[in-house]
């Protein structure tokens, strides 16, 4: 199911990951399109390289505002690289406002390859679907009441 805008997805985040460093874990924040910029300058290195760095190396991995706008081919296979990678390896944290049947548009159209990043992402997985107004939409329409 499809989550809106302004229900505080991203608040949740960055809590979970303060919680995180709190007892003991390391945990990297990135919003979605700052983690393919990432993605995209290393995507040449090496694997012996590329487990070092942070997104591949921390315990708690938190991507927050993913399916703003559909990935390329090639953004889609890097992203399935840090998924596939990071299988088992460490835990990760998604905020998305798509639905999962909503994926395979997300990734380039291709259902077989958002079919397998999913099949990782959710193997011992938590999906909290959270629904609501808006939180800045109700602050708006209580601001104009007064």
């Amino acid at each position: 199911m499809a989550v809106p805008p302004g229900v505080g997805k991203s608040h949740l985040c960055v809590a979970l990951g303060l919680k995180a460093v709190q007892l003991g874990f390391s945990a990297q924040y990135y919003r979605f399109d700052e983690l393919m910029t990432a993605l995209k300058a290393d995507g040449a290195l090496p694997p012996a390289r590329l487990k070092r760095k942070k997104y591949m190396s921390t315990a708690l991995l938190l991507i927050d505002e993913m399916g703003y706008d559909p990935l390329t081919r090639d953004e889609a296979s890097l992203f399935f690289r840090l998924v596939s990678y990071r299988y088992g390896r460490g835990a990760m944290m998604l905020t998305t406002n798509k639905s999962i049947r909503d994926w395979p548009e997300l990734f380039a159209g291709d259902e077989i390859l958002a079919t397998a990043i999913l099949d990782r992402l959710l193997h011992r997985s938590h999906v909290l679907n959270i629904k609501g107004r808006s939180y800045r939409l109700r602050e708006l329409e209580d601001a104009l009441k007064m």
